[in-house]
Formats: C-alpha cells, structure tokens, sequence
C-alpha cells in the first residue's frame, strides 16, 4: 500500500504504531508537547489519515479507538522510494556513490551493507 505521509502525519502514526489503540484525547496528551497541537487538530490528522487508508478505528465504550492501517514498514518503503526518486533519480547506486564520496559511511554501515546484499543475492538466487 503506497501512502505519502507528511511529518505531521509521521508523528501522529509514530505514536499509533508504538501505542496503538489510543483515543483523540490520548493522541492529543502524547502529542502536545512535541508539537502544540490541539484536540482538532489531531481530529483534523487522524481524518486526513483515515481518508488515505493508513488509520481506522473502532467505537469503544466511550471514545473512538484509533489504529494505524499501514504497517510502519509499508510507511518506510514508500518515503524510502520519494526520497530517492526526489534527490537521486530514483537510483540507489547514485546515492551509495555520494554517500561513499562524502566519506558518510562508516565501517559499520558498510558491514551492514554488505551483509543486506549479500542476504538479497541469496533471496534471488
């Protein structure tokens, strides 16, 4: 499922995917301090949000509880393929190349690079 979040709606799914179910109150008290929301506002989120397909929610016995719909990971690939799309072409060996240019990865990211592909290379053989 290719939904595009923006960072409020990352925040807001940040805490669904951490705490699901929680309530508007409850999303407005987890939210408040990092971002001032106010309880429409989060009303206002959480049905942009629904209308996309990335949250539901049930009836409880005294408020509406929401659940996040898209899986995090779901969340993570599509920004992952914006991103690349955006700055790099859509091409993940250009951004490897600057990344590897800019001196940016370290020994430890290239370990674990190196054991993704190697993981990848078993998967598709």
């Amino acid at each position: 499922m290719k939904i595009n979040l923006s960072d409020g709606e990352w925040k807001l799914m940040n805490r669904l995917w951490e705490h699901s179910p929680m309530t508007i109150t409850e999303l407005t008290g987890a939210l408040r301090e990092e971002t001032g929301w106010s309880k429409h506002t989060v009303i206002t989120m959480l049905s942009r949000l629904e209308a996309k397909g990335a949250v539901y929610y049930e009836e409880g016995p005294r408020a509406k509880r929401y659940f996040a719909a898209l899986a995090r990971e779901d969340a993570a690939r599509t920004e992952t393929e914006n991103f690349l799309d955006k700055v790099y072409g859509g091409s993940l060996g250009v951004m490897m190349s600057a990344m590897v240019g800019s001196r940016a990865l370290t020994e430890e990211d290239i370990a674990e690079l190196a054991a993704i592909l190697e993981r990848a290379k078993e998967e598709t053989s």
